[in-house]
């Protein structure tokens, strides 16, 4: 896959936005299962919000 469609994909399943650009316009499943999978948890971290989870990972959140 070229840097293109791999920075589309992310983008896409980041922010939700639906299709791809390049090799994944019209479908991931050209994509092997493991990239799959990275895209998956890319797409739960974008609707958690990328915020929400640094607040939750820092240190001083828990200590109060």
């Amino acid at each position: 896959m070229d840097d293109f469609s791999a920075f589309a994909s992310v983008v896409a399943t980041l922010n939700n936005l639906g299709p791809g650009l390049g090799v994944v316009a019209d479908n991931f499943a050209t994509m092997n299962p493991v990239a799959k999978w990275i895209l998956i948890a890319n797409m739960l971290f974008g609707r958690l919000e990328v915020f929400t989870l640094l607040v939750l990972f820092t240190p001083t959140f828990w200590r109060e």
